[in-house]
C-alpha cells in the first residue's frame, strides 16, 4: 500500500467515525399524534416507537385508553397527553407546554365520520352533527397546525401529516353519500394545500394522505375482506411521510403513493 493509499484509508475511517458520532449525537425524532388511543393513531404510536422515536400520543380521554396506556407503560419514550382537538383552549395549552421542544412530525389523525343516517340529504340532515364533523375534521387540524407551527419549524424534519380520505376527492366522486364527511375532508385538503404554499419557504413539508378503508372501529360493520390491516395502512403513511420533499409538499396522496385528484 502506498503512502497515498494509506492516507486515503485513514481519512475514510475518520469520516466513518465522525458520521457515526454525529448520528449518535443527533436528537431522536419527535412525533405528535392526535387521536392516538385506537385505530390508525394507536398503530402509528407503535410503529413510531419501534423506530426509536419520541412519541407524544394525545387522546380525548386518556383514562379510557387502555391499550395506549399499557403500551406507554412498557415504552418510556411514549408520553400520553390529554387533548380534545375541538377544545382550542386545550390545543393552545398543549402547544405552549411544548413550545421550546422541536416536533419533527405532527400527525393530524383524530377524526369523526358521522352516521349515514345523519347525512342523508333530502331525507334527514342533522346539522349539529355536520358542525361536529367540520370542527373535528377540518377546523381542528388547521388550529393544531397553527398552534404547533413554532415547534414544527424548530425541528429537523418539519413534517405535517394529515390523515385525509379519498372521500374528500371532488374529482373522484361518482355517487352521492356522506355529505358531511366528504365536505370536511375536501376542505381539509384545501386548507392544508394553502398551509403548504404559505410555509414552503420556511421548510415545512405537508401531506394529505388517504389511508384507504382500514380495519378500525370507524369501519365497524364493513366486510373484513374490504378492509386493510392497520399495520399496512400506517406503514404506507410513514413511507409517504419519509419521502416528502420541498418538490412534492402540499399534495394529496393515496396510500399506494399515487396522487389523488383534488
Amino acid at each position: 500500500m502506498t503512502a497515498l493509499q494509506r492516507l486515503a484509508a485513514v481519512l475514510g475511517a475518520l469520516l466513518l467515525v465522525t458520521g457515526a458520532a454525529r448520528a449518535a449525537d443527533a436528537p431522536a425524532t419527535t412525533i405528535l399524534i392526535t387521536g392516538a388511543n385506537r385505530g390508525i393513531g394507536l398503530e402509528y404510536v407503535r410503529q413510531a416507537a419501534a423506530r426509536g422515536w419520541n412519541v407524544i400520543a394525545t387522546a380525548r380521554r386518556p383514562e379510557a385508553a387502555t391499550e395506549l396506556k399499557a403500551f406507554a407503560a412498557a415504552n418510556p419514550a411514549v408520553v400520553i397527553e390529554q387533548l380534545d382537538v375541538t377544545d382550542f383552549a386545550q390545543v393552545d395549552a398543549l402547544a405552549a407546554k411544548y413550545r421550546d421542544r422541536p416536533i419533527d412530525v405532527l400527525v393530524n389523525n383524530a377524526g369523526v365520520t358521522g352516521t349515514m343516517q345523519d347525512q342523508a340529504f333530502g331525507r334527514h340532515s342533522d346539522w349539529a352533527v355536520f358542525e361536529q364533523v367540520l370542527r373535528t375534521n377540518t377546523i381542528a387540524p388547521l388550529k393544531i397546525a397553527e398552534a404547533f407551527l413554532p415547534s414544527l419549524l424548530a425541528s429537523q424534519q418539519k413534517k405535517l401529516i394529515n390523515v385525509s380520505s379519498s372521500e374528500g376527492s371532488i374529482g373522484g366522486v361518482t355517487q352521492p353519500r356522506l355529505y358531511f364527511y366528504r365536505a370536511s375532508k375536501a376542505a381539509l385538503n384545501m386548507e392544508m394545500r394553502n398551509v403548504a404554499l404559505s410555509q414552503k419557504g420556511k421548510g415545512l413539508l405537508v401531506a394529505n394522505i388517504n389511508p384507504g378503508m382500514v380495519d378500525t372501529d370507524m369501519m365497524a360493520g364493513m366486510p373484513k375482506a374490504m378492509l386493510r390491516p392497520k399495520e399496512e395502512a400506517v406503514k404506507d403513511l410513514m413511507r409517504i411521510s419519509d419521502q416528502l420533499t420541498a418538490e412534492n409538499t402540499g399534495r394529496f396522496w393515496d396510500y399506494s403513493g399515487k396522487e389523488l385528484p383534488w
